[in-house]
C-alpha cells in the first residue's frame, strides 16, 4: 500500500464555496423555527464536508487509497470516485459530472421557484396550491433531496454519504409536523389537497410540467 498525490489543498476555494453555497440555503429556506434551523444544520454539515473534501483534503480517497490500495487520482478535476472505483474511464467521469451537476440545478431550482411562491403567498395571507404545489406538497425539500443527491453522484464521499439519510429523515419529519399543523387549521379541504398531491415527487406524467411549464399561484381558503 502506498500513498499517492499530495496531502492538502487549496482551502481558499473550500472557504469561498462553503459561504456561497451557504448564503443560498440560508437566503431561499429563510429557518423560522428550532426544527427548521436544525435541519439546515445538518445541511450546513454536508456542505463542509463536501467542500472540505472537494477542495481541501480529501479524506475519502486517502482512506480508498491508503488502506484499500484503490488508484484513484488526488486532483478534484480528475477524482471522480464512481468512475475511478468501477474503472470507468475518463468519458464516463464527465457523464458522472454532468449528470450530477444535473441532479443539483434541477434541486436548486424547485428550492429557488418555491421560495418565491411562498414569500408572494405569505404577504397575501394564503396557502399556495398551484405552480409546484399543484405537483408536490414540499417542492423545496424535494429541492433538497436532489441537490444532495446530484452532489453524491458527483463528489461522493464518507461523511456525506452517511450524512445524506439522516438529512432525509429528518425533512421527511419535518413536513409530517407542518401537514399536521396545516391539517388542525384546515381540516378536510387540506386532507382533500394531501390525497390529491403527492408528498414529495410529481407523479411520473408530471415532471415535465414541474420544469418545463409556467407556474401559477393560487391558494386554499
Amino acid at each position: 500500500m502506498h500513498l499517492k498525490g499530495q496531502l492538502g489543498g487549496t482551502w481558499g476555494i473550500t472557504i469561498i464555496m462553503v459561504i456561497l453555497v451557504s448564503w443560498f440555503i440560508y437566503r431561499y429556506l429563510a429557518p423560522r423555527n428550532f426544527r427548521e434551523w436544525r435541519n439546515l444544520g445538518l445541511v450546513q454539515a454536508f456542505i463542509v464536508a463536501l467542500y472540505a473534501e472537494m477542495y481541501g483534503f480529501p479524506l475519502t480517497i486517502y482512506i480508498l487509497t491508503y488502506f484499500f490500495d484503490f488508484d484513484i487520482p488526488w486532483i478534484h478535476f480528475k477524482g471522480h470516485l464512481w468512475s475511478s472505483l468501477l474503472g470507468l474511464g475518463e468519458e464516463w467521469a464527465m457523464i458522472e459530472m454532468i449528470v450530477g451537476f444535473a441532479f443539483v440545478f434541477a434541486g436548486l431550482s424547485l428550492i429557488m421557484r418555491g421560495w418565491k411562491q411562498i414569500y408572494e403567498a405569505r404577504k397575501e395571507d394564503r396557502l399556495v396550491i398551484d405552480g409546484l404545489y399543484q405537483y408536490m406538497r414540499h417542492p423545496q425539500y424535494t429541492g433538497i433531496y436532489l441537490t444532495i443527491f446530484g452532489q453524491i453522484i458527483h463528489w461522493p464521499t464518507i461523511p456525506t454519504i452517511t450524512l445524506f439519510p439522516f438529512i432525509v429523515w429528518a425533512y421527511y419529519h419535518l413536513a409530517r409536523k407542518e401537514e399536521m399543523m396545516m391539517i388542525e387549521k384546515l381540516d378536510d379541504e387540506y386532507r382533500k389537497y394531501m390525497e390529491k398531491v403527492p408528498m414529495f415527487f410529481p407523479r411520473k406524467d408530471e415532471w415535465r410540467k414541474v420544469f418545463f411549464e409556467s407556474e401559477e399561484s393560487g391558494d386554499l381558503k
